[in-house]
């Protein structure tokens, strides 16, 4: 993570091409989320297949069982691609279990390890003549891999500057008003890319910082008081009204 000690002004360069008050407004929100909470330090991994693989692990599950799968795949030597790759899902099963939807996950796990080592044996630097809209459009072929996940694998194993967005960031964003209720994936992810430079570190550390918003306080049953959040995008709405 290179923001470290950087200055963000630097990252209004070229403003003139987005939209200047949603620019001022995003990056003012990700400098209070970084003064709250400081940088994130976000994915936590050794390798880019590593990251990977914790972003199936990660689907509808919590990080600690992540954790939980990682460590047995690990005692098992089975976070090395080749290996995974030619492992069956069925002897994942057990290696998985504590991620939950352990079948499931299995065999996504399998078909992406078989895609990143058919591509690039393992190794993302066979990748970076690709266009990211094509990888993309590869990972999102691949049964199992959606919109979320696809782009955490672009953004934090391959470096590609492809926002994620999650449920963190839509309660954030909507309660704000920066969007409408009902508002789509695609429709998150224009907001930031639109009106954001193309920076992979900053869009790595701001998707943490949302996520670290949602966890503390814009949860499910938003948490106001002493929201860093307030301060630049001002009282939320509602929920009772976003109905």
């Amino acid at each position: 993570m290179r923001l470290e000690g950087q200055d963000l002004s630097s990252l209004r360069a070229g403003e003139n091409s987005l939209t200047v008050d949603m620019h001022a407004q995003l990056m003012g929100l990700y400098e209070a989320l970084r003064r709250e909470f400081g940088p994130r330090e976000w994915w936590p991994a050794d390798t880019p297949f590593e990251v990977m693989v914790g972003a199936i692990l990660t689907q509808r599950t919590n990080w600690q069982n992540v954790e939980k799968a990682m460590e047995r795949l690990r005692a098992a030597g089975a976070l090395d691609v080749r290996t995974l790759a030619g492992m069956s899902p069925e002897q994942m099963h057990e290696l998985v279990r504590p991620a939950g939807y352990y079948r499931q996950k299995s065999a996504r796990l399998s078909r992406l390890a078989r895609w990143f080592w058919e591509r690039a044996e393992g190794d993302p630097q066979r990748l970076a003549t690709r266009p990211t809209d094509d990888l993309r459009e590869e990972l999102l072929s691949l049964r199992g891999i959606g919109p979320e996940t696809a782009d955490s694998i672009l953004l934090y194993a391959l470096e590609r500057p492809s926002f994620v967005v999650d449920s963190y960031t839509n309660r954030a964003v909507v309660r704000h008003g920066l969007l409408e209720p009902g508002c789509g994936y695609y429709e998150l992810k224009e907001l930031f890319e639109a009106n954001l430079p193309a920076d992979i570190d900053l869009y790595q550390d701001y998707h943490a910082q949302l996520v670290e918003l949602g966890k503390r306080f814009c949860g499910t049953r938003p948490r106001c008081a002493g929201c860093p959040a307030r301060a630049i995008l001002g009282e939320p709405i509602p929920d009772e009204e976003l109905r």
